[in-house]
């Protein structure tokens, strides 16, 4: 199979350019059947390059002068046209590449997409999809920011586009797909959900299951579940503290145990890495912008090599799963009152 090409905005997140360096050779060490562009300052990335042993035959560089900060506005992205993320997004534009990653602004990561790439023909507003774990697998959780005002309609895409995640990414034959609510039934909830509720049940194509509570998530009720992105974020950062949350807590048990408790989580430490594992961020590698015309992963702005690996792996399966040409099917039309 010819090699996936990946385009990586090198100058974005707090730990660039090292990290994003650091992820894109491990990550071409790892696959051979992968190349990748770095996009960013080249005389730094030159630098870094030589300090980890030289640039290997699948590494492109393509200067990029300018970067988007991360507490710039998204709208620096039309001042800054030659910002790296912009460079990166036109290296899929321009069809050198096939994808790209991101771990800089989120805001300016789907300014660039949407500026640069464009909406899928029948995509009213992207999403921002995160998999997050549950006790039954993973499920797609979107959207997680990209829209704090939502229409049913979107909601009702929303569930579209998570559903072509799921099967592309994820490989779900038949995604469960819930609404996120504050009850099961399907008269709960304000007018967004009452509307969105309405409009999934007549959806074709996906399996929709009916409302879900925040509850039912961790417990793997659905496997796509559908959202604002006010409530969908909310929902992100408070899952983001509770891992958190665990660690700490065990870790501050132990030490109260005594030298027997430090025994036995000396005895389960393979246990209790694997555990953090499963619920550090890095390993679920990011966040993919959907709706857009081309692949865009988004990684988490303080990310390390590791997590730029995983973001690499969620964008080439998500190239290889063809998950644009699912979502580019027809939209089902919506008929609804805004809420």
């Amino acid at each position: 199979m010819p090699p996936v090409h990946i385009a990586l905005d090198a100058m974005g997140g707090d730990h660039a350019p090292t990290e994003i360096v650091r992820g894109a050779l491990q990550a071409l060490a790892a696959d051979p059947d992968l190349s990748l562009t770095l996009v960013g300052d080249e005389a730094r990335l030159q630098t870094e390059l030589a300090a980890l042993g030289g640039r290997p035959a699948r590494l492109a560089v393509v200067h990029a002068g300018e970067v988007v900060a991360m507490d710039e506005a998204a709208s620096a992205v039309r001042k800054k046209k030659d910002a790296s993320i912009v460079v990166a997004m036109d290296q899929v534009k321009a069809g050198d590449c096939q994808g790209v990653v991101a771990a800089g602004s989120t805001g300016a990561a789907m300014a660039a997409a949407l500026l640069r790439l464009g909406r899928i023909p029948g995509i009213e507003r992207p999403a921002i999809a995160v998999v997050l774990p549950t006790l039954k697998g993973p499920v797609v959780l979107l959207d997680v920011g990209a829209n704090v005002d939502s229409r049913a309609s979107y909601l009702q895409q929303f569930a579209q586009m998570g559903d072509a995640y799921a099967r592309a990414v994820l490989g779900i034959a038949e995604p469960r797909v819930g609404l996120v609510n504050i009850g099961e039934e399907p008269g709960k909830g304000d007018e967004l959900a009452l509307a969105a509720h309405e409009l999934l049940v007549e959806t074709p194509g996906i399996r929709f299951v009916g409302n879900v509570e925040g509850r039912d998530l961790p417990r793997g009720a659905v496997d796509v579940a559908v959202c604002d992105g006010f409530v969908g974020n909310v929902m992100l950062k408070f899952a983001e503290g509770l891992g958190e949350l665990f660690t700490g807590l065990l870790r501050e048990e132990i030490d109260r145990g005594g030298l027997w408790a430090k025994i036995g989580a000396a005895l389960l430490r393979p246990t209790f890495r694997r555990f953090r594992r499963r619920l550090d961020y890095a390993e679920y590698g990011g966040a993919l912008l959907l709706g857009v015309n081309g692949i865009c992963v988004i990684s988490h702005g303080s990310s390390k090599a590791p997590a730029i690996v995983n973001a690499i792996r969620v964008a080439k399966t998500a190239i290889l799963g063809r998950t644009l040409h699912l979502m580019a099917r027809p939209m089902t039309p919506a008929v609804e009152s805004e809420p």
